[in-house]
């Protein structure tokens, strides 16, 4: 349930993530505005944005708020990784592009985006080790995840559950920081032979 949760919330979070910090990265005058509402909703208490969302006719206590609360907070890393990663590129890299003949599309999915994948990949790990700490939380409104264990741990007062749940939570979180960690180094040294 944890994995389900965290991996679905940040699918989601990159394919909303991608196109805006596209988008920003092109209008600058997007950008701030962009950052202003995501960064609201990072600073948001996450115990806050749950009762929030719960508190919203229709929206019911379960995974669905829990995943819309995960994708809340990954969006600013995302966007501002994706924005950050395109100014990267070396102006030159897409000047050559373009002389080659290739359209705007081309040269974003076939250069731009390539070279600024490591620094995407980079934000992808901060989304996903925040979202798999946050997650935890989301027990709390019957998300599922292996905040259950711990929850239910407090309540019943039984520590080695506690235990269990937040050292799951733990290694998770590091599994995944380490497996994305080595996909960030795969892709470097290609990127790096990209340019030169």
């Amino acid at each position: 349930g944890h994995i389900f949760l965290s991996f679905v919330s940040v699918a989601v979070a990159l394919v909303i993530a991608l196109p805006v910090g596209v988008f920003s990265a092109r209008y600058r005058k997007a950008y701030p505005p962009v950052t202003f509402v995501t960064g609201i909703l990072y600073s948001i208490p996450s115990l806050a944005l749950f009762a929030i969302l719960i508190s919203i006719p229709g929206v019911a206590i379960g995974p669905a708020p829990v995943i819309i609360a995960l994708v809340a907070y990954s969006l600013l890393i995302l966007i501002r990784n994706t924005v950050a990663g395109l100014d990267s590129v070396p102006p030159e890299t897409i000047d050559a592009a373009r002389g080659m003949g290739l359209t705007n599309r081309q040269i974003l999915f076939r250069v731009e985006l390539p070279l600024a994948l490591p620094v995407i990949v980079a934000g992808i790990r901060i989304a996903t080790v925040t979202i798999i700490g946050i997650a935890t939380i989301g027990a709390y409104i019957n998300g599922g995840g292996l905040g259950d264990l711990i929850f239910e741990g407090i309540s019943r007062q039984f520590p080695t559950m506690i235990i269990a749940g937040a050292v799951l939570a733990t290694a998770l979180a590091i599994i995944a920081d380490l497996l994305l960690l080595a996909l960030e180094r795969y892709l470097r040294p290609w990127a790096r032979a990209g340019r030169t």
